[in-house]
């Protein structure tokens, strides 16, 4: 067996050609050297001058270009009306991910890491995305410390962008209200959107907005709506608190409500602001706007009595019927205190369509309202007839905003002056002069007997009767449309002496609660009051009357009204 053998050629002829050139490549060599050479030697004494440059020099001079970054502000802050931040802007990071940097082991290890950082991570998800190789968001508005954990995974693959980006500290509190900013930083629903171009105004970048309203009530008041939601079950409900003076809010919640921060399409109905966007029969506080019209066009007075009230009334295809037992003859304040339809609907006759449609006109109940939200509901339009006058005398077949109920009750209770809802304090600095919509003396009398439907006890409000804030107010139960599902609200003032808030509360769906137990205010048949358990009614004075007085009770003292103008005349 031959072994194999390499064999090595001597190339003589090309050290020979070397030979000859080697004389000039030797000349040419020396040249790039010292070219070279003192190239770098040139670049070396400048350096060191520059640092010998900056160690002289001063701190505040040092780098001053690349440390002074400003984070430049492009929208205004908004407060409240105690100078409390409820949104603002800050520095946010988007994280992506370059899967095409990575090899498979790479991408193994980053999913172990992020795993172990952010536990609640869809692993597969990502891993699905890491192998289309393909660039992705892994994140996005995290906030500096949340960049930073990520940064300190150390992974060539991360992307970081910073942007100025919306923020609200009070996350859920103010949603309905503030509303939220797209991805450009432009407002797209609520205050951010209504007043979005006064929010960019770089001339006044510095300036907040300001608001009406206050943090600490809202907060009392939500409290009590959500506990209000495991006593009575509700699906939803909503709470409105105004000075019935100048008509600025003080507090504005819908429920459901959302963290603003995490950035969520809303598409759900059950999520809209019930207060100035939803549209609802609202029932028997259409009662007061009945009884006050007909005060005012000098029909009749509080104790003008109306005999012989049917038990039921038929009308086309309504039958309208009592809520409860009633006595046969009734005062119009009685109607009012014991919450009769008949009772209404007589009075409304009374009246006719166009004095009453007037009325209803002059307190801004039937069209669109004016408001510091693109989010206002419109009221239903219907044709008026003997029937439709007699269903809308006790609330039913006739639509409104409860912001919108909430104005005209203002304005009832006040001495008769219109109101402007507002959420913005700047609007209160320059007042319009008050345009009297109805009399002093309808006022007054409107006053009285809403005292009576909470202090007395064949009131349909007794549960609102906290002692020291003469509550006054009307309890609205409706039906809902193809339902048997309610919506209760109460509308009460205090104190009605001298009414200066408003408070309205509204519960969607509330079901009976047989085991709750229910306190009774003092009277003169019980001193102490009495507990009462077993109730299976769901009408409004069992349910948002109770909540009405809880949060008056919280709230009065911020308010400063307990024993304001406290009178023995109720």
């Amino acid at each position: 067996m031959k072994k194999k053998s390499f064999h090595f050629e001597d190339y003589t002829e090309s050290k020979i050609n070397e030979k000859n050139s080697s004389n000039n490549f030797i000349e040419i060599s020396s040249s790039r050297v010292i070219f070279l050479s003192t190239i770098f030697l040139f670049l070396l004494f400048v350096c060191s001058i520059k640092v010998i440059y900056l160690s002289l020099s001063p701190k505040k001079e040092f780098n001053i270009k690349s440390s002074k970054v400003e984070f430049v502000k492009n929208r205004r802050d908004i407060v409240d009306r105690n100078g409390s931040v409820v949104a603002t802007n800050v520095n946010l990071y988007d994280v992506g991910i370059r899967p095409q940097l990575l090899g498979d082991q790479e991408k193994k290890q980053l999913l172990i890491k992020l795993a172990l950082l952010i536990p609640d991570l869809n692993l597969i998800k990502i891993k699905k995305k890491l192998k289309k190789n393909e660039f992705f968001w892994l994140g996005k508005r995290l906030t500096p410390q949340e960049k930073d954990e990520i940064w300190l995974i150390g992974n060539k693959s991360f992307e970081f962008q910073s942007k100025p980006s919306r923020i609200y500290p009070q996350s859920y509190l103010f949603s309905h209200i503030l509303g939220q900013t797209d991805d450009t930083n432009n407002g797209i629903s609520g205050i951010e959107k209504f007043l979005n171009t006064n929010l960019i105004n770089k001339n006044k970048i510095e300036t907040p907005i300001n608001l009406t309203l206050d943090s600490n009530l809202q907060h009392l008041i939500r409290d009590e709506l959500v506990k209000a939601q495991e006593d009575f079950y509700n699906i939803g409900s909503a709470a409105v608190l105004m000075n019935v003076k100048n008509g600025e809010i003080l507090s504005l919640i819908s429920l459901p409500d959302y963290d603003l921060n995490k950035r969520v399409s809303i598409q759900s109905e059950k999520y809209i602001n019930k207060i100035t966007l939803g549209v609802y029969e609202l029932g028997s506080v259409f009662k007061t706007f009945t009884i006050a019209a007909a005060l005012e066009n000098e029909l009749i007075n509080p104790n003008t009595i109306f005999k012989n009230l049917e038990k039921t009334l038929n009308c086309g295809d309504y039958t309208i019927s009592e809520h409860d037992k009633l006595p046969q003859n009734l005062s119009a304040e009685q109607i009012l205190v014991r919450s009769s339809n008949i009772g209404a609907v007589r009075i409304a006759q009374k009246l006719g369509v166009e004095k009453y449609r007037s009325f209803l006109n002059s307190l801004d109940l039937l069209d669109t309202i004016n408001f510091d939200l693109l989010e206002v509901g419109t009221p239903l339009n219907f044709n008026w007839g003997k029937c439709k006058l007699a269903t809308t005398s006790y609330g039913h077949g006739i639509t409104t905003t409860p912001l919108q109920i909430a104005k005209a009750y203002a304005t009832l209770v006040n001495g008769g002056y219109e109101v402007t809802p507002t959420i913005l304090a700047n609007k209160l600095k320059n007042p319009k002069k008050r345009e009297r919509v109805i009399s002093k003396k309808t006022s007054n009398a409107i006053n009285i007997m809403l005292r009576k439907v909470v202090s007395l006890n064949e009131g349909t409000a007794n549960f609102a009767n906290i002692e020291g804030y003469e509550v006054a107010g009307k309890t609205g139960t409706a039906v809902k449309y193809n339902s048997k599902n309610k919506l209760n609200t109460f509308v009460s003032i205090f104190p009605s002496s001298n009414p200066q808030y408003l408070l309205l509360v509204m519960l969607d769906e509330p079901k009976p609660a047989p085991n709750y137990v229910y306190k009774f205010p003092s009277s003169l048949k019980f001193p102490n009051g009495y507990n009462y358990k077993g109730e299976n009614r769901n009408t409004s004075g069992w349910n948002t009357v109770v909540v009405a007085g809880k949060i008056i009770e919280k709230i009065g003292p911020i308010l400063a009204t307990k024993n304001l103008q406290a009178s023995t005349n109720f």
